[in-house]
């Protein structure tokens, strides 16, 4: 067995093998993803190998890849499920990319969109261990890990298609599901009833599916970018095919890599600003005149710097929503849908507009437009979640302050000792699953006594015991 997958150890109430299995198994099928039917060169160099157009076969992908991510919540409701179907997906998705050794026939594209429809349904089942299986506090760092490994196996995979031979890239793909596959195999098959609930404090916010729905149309605007890159930009710079083979997605791994390992006292918020900026010098370098290797580094850097910070933003952002709905998958669904149909979008834009300089002006028209949604995006966000990195951190009040105020607003009678230790924990924006760790008691006993503590303070969830304490007039003096 492998070392790292055989320990099973504890991180606040989670297995980390079974963290460890997520992110391997989310690695693994992603990169077969990016690398083939998502705009992926190992099917744009098999296209150019028997000279087939891609386009029609990337856009028709792309649209089945859309609906099923947003299909997979409506009939994938518990865990169990949720492994059955990223099994099938895994497999069906190998046998299908075999196909494409054959010569181009109705095949290709029954094969193409069926597995792109199965494998969105997998990325959605995903949600399900996504949430089970990582903390709260760690989910960020779970997405990094994923997305880094699996563009990483990205690279390798389109350098054997691109430098080696299609039909290589092919092999390789198929290889990389059977891997998928088995380490699918010893993922969980249930998780914590909790796991599958909204909490309270989610339950009571009433507008967190107006706060969805807005992260939603941000992701769709900012990733029209990524569509224009696909189709304006890479382009433009294809005859540096050894540089462009591999270099592509080097700046969202240094990205992600950063931004997973930046000290929590590091304020993440300005970064998302500075990334807007990114985005615009980077269509401004690419009207440079000249397609030299300089001009495509800077261009390249600077732009998928920027798609990494992004990426990261939002992943994580669906991460920590994921206490606020029933359904992980619908979730997860619902916002990567969001980034698909964005590419969709700047994709038929950049292939309908040929003239470089009118997409690039559209590019500008995107970030002027990101730059705009983006404080109250935040905004929205901060009310709904608590000590996200990537949001501004909310006023600190020491905690023996914070529990002497609602001590002093309690209805009934003053708070225990646990219940003193309980709240300590719980204004913090910590996890049930984290108390319960830190404390060594139940989860369950968690949630009983936040029962009381909100009872005794005459409140329905966190964000109304955040308020209270707010509303403490003195409170600035206190601290």
């Amino acid at each position: 067995m492998i070392p790292f997958i055989k320990s099973a150890k504890k991180q606040g109430g989670v297995t980390i093998r079974d963290r460890r299995l997520t992110v391997i198994v989310f690695s693994l099928f992603f990169s077969w993803l990016l690398a083939v039917p998502f705009e992926g060169q190992v099917l744009y160099t098999i296209m150019d190998y028997y000279g087939v157009s891609a386009q029609s076969y990337v856009f028709g992908a792309m649209a089945a890849h859309f609906a099923g991510l947003i299909a997979c919540g409506f009939f994938v409701r518990n865990m169990r499920t949720a492994k059955k179907l990223i099994l099938f997906s895994i497999a069906f998705c190998a046998a299908v990319t075999g196909v494409f050794f054959l010569p181009p026939s109705f095949l290709w594209t029954a094969a193409l969109f069926s597995a792109a429809f199965l494998v969105g349904a997998c990325v959605a089942a995903w949600g399900y261990y996504f949430k089970s299986c990582t903390p709260k506090d760690e989910r960020i760092k779970t997405m990094a890990d994923g997305l880094i490994f699996s563009n990483l196996l990205m690279i390798l995979l389109n350098m054997a298609a691109i430098h080696i031979s299609p039909q290589i890239g092919l092999g390789f793909s198929i290889m990389v599901l059977a891997a998928a596959f088995l380490f699918a195999l010893r993922l969980p098959k249930n998780g914590n009833e909790a796991d599958e609930t909204p909490t309270e404090e989610a339950s009571g916010y009433a507008g967190k599916f107006g706060t969805l729905a807005f992260l939603c149309l941000f992701i769709v605007v900012i990733t029209i970018n990524s569509g224009l890159m696909y189709q304006v930009v890479n382009p433009a710079f294809a005859h540096l095919e050894w540089l462009t083979s591999w270099y592509w997605a080097v700046p969202y791994i240094a990205a992600l890599f950063v931004m997973r390992n930046l000290s929590g006292k590091f304020n993440r918020s300005y970064i998302l600003y500075m990334a807007i900026a990114w985005i615009g010098f980077s269509f401004i370098a690419f009207l440079v005149p000249g397609r030299s290797w300089i001009n495509y580094l800077v261009v390249n850097t600077l732009l998928m710097g920027a798609c990494g910070v992004y990426d990261l933003f939002w992943w994580s952002i669906l991460g920590d929503m994921l206490e606020y709905g029933k359904n992980p998958a619908k979730i997860i669904g619902i916002g990567l849908a969001s980034n698909v149909f964005g590419v969709f979008l700047g994709g038929l834009v950049g292939n309908a507009i040929a003239a470089e300089q009118t997409n690039t002006l559209l590019a500008f028209g995107v970030v002027f437009a990101t730059f705009i949604m983006l404080p109250l995006l935040v905004a929205r966000l901060t009310k709904l979640l608590n000590h996200h990195v990537y949001l501004p951190a909310p006023a600190k009040t020491p905690v023996r302050a914070q529990i002497q105020t609602i001590n002093e607003f309690a209805l009934t009678e003053p708070l225990t000792a646990r219940e003193s230790e309980v709240m300590g924990l719980l204004v913090q924006g910590k996890a049930y699953k984290t108390i319960a760790a830190e404390l060594f008691i139940a989860e369950s006993t968690v949630k009983y006594h936040v029962g009381h503590i909100y009872s005794k303070a005459g409140v329905a969830s966190r964000t109304e015991l955040m308020n209270l304490i707010l509303k403490k007039p003195d409170m600035d003096s206190e601290s």
